[in-house]
């Protein structure tokens, strides 16, 4: 007999849940074969806090290092068919790249899937500005930028959208036109200074035990 077709399946939104999404919506995938859900990174720490937001006792692995990337690549992948129907119904989809637009994340789960989000493709950061020292030695400044980025613009557009509405910040969108010559499509990028960056990684780093990567979480930590 045919083995029977599992139902359709709604999943409960938690903190834990809505980080993984965030990871799998810059670093992951959606399998063509309508099961498969894979999981890459160059830090193995990110991967296994993946694998324990989602229980999973699937193995990490070395996997190929896709384009310019020079440091080790690893990956996860693992099957759930009700897990991969219910990322279809939220907003992802195989290939996903430079199409993905909106992700029916509720407003209470958003700023756990934004951290999610920062982990996969964004960016914390910090240097000291010391431009302004030959007017007065006095003037050297600890800047803080915190950026989201994305191949779709409707996606960047989306979370801009989002932040604003949810924390009162304003923050900048950019286009960032190919640079190497591997890039033959433009990124799009959320931009944020450091007053308002100071307020938003406060927001996404709300608990001492919030699923992140750590070695962000540790820049953040000298600011917030």
């Amino acid at each position: 007999m045919p083995k029977a077709k599992l139902p359709d399946k709604d999943f409960k939104w938690s903190a834990d849940l809505a980080y993984v999404i965030g990871l799998i919506v810059t670093d992951g995938c959606l399998s063509g074969d309508g099961r498969h859900i894979i999981m890459r990174s160059c830090d193995t720490q990110l991967l296994k806090t993946f694998k324990k937001c989602l229980n999973l006792s699937n193995r990490i692995s070395e996997t190929f290092n896709n384009g310019w990337g020079k440091k080790r690549a690893y990956r996860i992948q693992f099957g759930n068919v009700q897990l991969y129907r219910w990322l279809l119904k939220i907003g992802l989809f195989p290939a996903k790249t430079y199409t993905i637009k909106k992700i029916n994340v509720p407003d209470k789960y958003f700023r756990d899937f934004l951290r999610g989000h920062l982990d996969g493709d964004g960016y914390i950061q910090t240097y000291t500005d010391y431009y302004n020292t030959f007017k007065n030695p006095k003037y050297i400044y600890a800047r803080l930028y915190t950026r989201f980025t994305s191949a779709s613009k409707n996606h960047v557009n989306w979370i801009m959208e989002n932040i604003r509405s949810l924390l009162s910040i304003k923050g900048h969108t950019y286009q960032r036109k190919p640079r190497r010559t591997d890039q033959t499509t433009s990124l799009w990028e959320v931009k944020f200074a450091k007053k308002e960056s100071i307020k938003l990684l406060s927001w996404l780093y709300y608990h001492p035990d919030v699923p992140c990567l750590i070695r962000k979480r540790k820049i953040a930590e000298k600011f917030i």
